[in-house]
């Protein structure tokens, strides 16, 4: 497993984003384990969590892209720190662009705040968690609305973690989304890395993944897990 990746583990366990427990997801599956990325709160937390998605894109993409998508309201402060840091860390200046929940119907209207599309751009969403995709579909439906003679280019997808879960099939929600739009999808560390990664592992003194977590984490993916 890459360093950044090892790195951005224990960054969410010591930010509380990754956490361990008994929990009831958005589409109401009782989990063992938890990631809620609303939960950075620092100028310093958000500054590394730039860091940590301008890697994974870079790793994956280079720099075959032009504007970061972030959609309302998580993904928004993960464009605009992931874009600061590709321009810092690896000086390339991409565009970036969010969505409001409501169109603005006064001053320059419209739904779209940053870079209004001309047409052609090659577009990354960026998001935290995906686990039914629903809120991916609805952000290439706003893309493939705007009236450009050219249509903008869905290139990728990267949340943070894919939870390697069943989405609207037994293939997992990623899967799905690469498949039906024809894009890479990519996570900056999935379900799998974590579990390896943290099994017994001591963090600050903590065994956060012991045998009773772990058990419950099995019978979850037993039920969820993707195929």
């Amino acid at each position: 497993m890459e360093t950044y990746k090892q790195q951005f583990i224990e960054f969410m366990v010591r930010a509380g984003v990754l956490t361990f427990g008994d929990f009831t997801t958005k589409s109401g599956r009782r989990t063992p384990y938890f990631i809620n990325t609303g939960n950075y709160e620092t100028g310093t937390e958000i500054e590394r969590l730039g860091h940590f998605y301008a890697q994974a894109i870079r790793s994956a993409l280079g720099s075959e892209f032009d504007n970061l998508y972030g959609p309302a309201y998580k993904g928004i402060p993960l464009c605009v720190a992931a874009s600061i840091a590709l321009a810092r860390e690896f000086d390339h200046d991409v565009t970036f662009t969010f969505n409001r929940k409501e169109a603005k119907d006064h001053g320059e209207g419209g739904s779209l705040i940053g870079h209004r599309y001309k047409g052609g751009e090659r577009v990354v969403i960026i998001e935290d968690v995906t686990t039914a995709g629903t809120s991916v579909r609805e952000s290439v439906e706003i893309l493939r609305s705007i009236p450009t003679d050219k249509p903008v280019d869905f290139r990728a997808l990267v949340v943070s973690v894919d939870r390697q879960e069943k989405g609207q099939t037994d293939r997992s929600a990623l899967s799905e989304i690469a498949a039906n739009y024809n894009v890479k999808t990519l996570a900056i560390v999935t379900l799998d890395e974590i579990v390896d990664y943290l099994k017994r592992r001591e963090i600050d003194g903590r065994v956060l993944l012991d045998e009773e977590i772990l058990g419950r984490i099995d019978a979850y993916r037993a039920q969820y897990g993707a195929k």
